[in-house]
């Protein structure tokens, strides 16, 4: 099926067997205080660096989302990102290690539970956002 375009645009036909794919989806992850959280994620061993408009881009792995400077109670504290990991219990060991040094006042984290076949542990970053490792 032709695709319409301007007179000065090709047009572009879509085979029906062909997918159009995605390389990389990159979430907007909300920061309350932008500098806490940067100094969180880095301490939990996140790359950051700078993307558009101010943000920037936090990656470890195969994972990668975007910190803004921007901030909604209710968005934040609804807000969940969920990391497949090989070691849950290392992660709740460094997770604990980088909250309890006291310097991010409303980050949290819980003992880790089994579901299942299934090891997770949650983490909330400073302003609420829950990070969910599972193995």
């Amino acid at each position: 099926m032709p695709c319409v375009a301007s007179r000065s645009a090709p047009v572009l036909f879509l085979q029906a067997n062909m997918n159009p794919t995605i390389n990389e989806l990159v979430v907007y992850t909300p920061a309350e205080d932008f500098a806490i959280s940067k100094r969180f994620y880095a301490a939990l061993g996140f790359e950051l660096t700078e993307a558009w408009g101010g943000t920037m881009d936090c990656r470890l792995g195969g994972a990668v989302f975007r910190l803004q400077n921007y901030y909604v109670k209710d968005w934040a504290e609804n807000f969940m990102m969920k990391f497949d990991v090989d070691d849950v219990q290392a992660w709740h060991e460094h997770a604990k290690r980088v909250i309890d040094d006291g310097s991010y006042s409303n980050a949290r984290y819980d003992e880790p539970e089994i579901i299942g076949d299934t090891k997770i542990c949650h983490v909330w970053d400073p302003c609420g956002v829950l990070l969910i490792f599972v193995q």
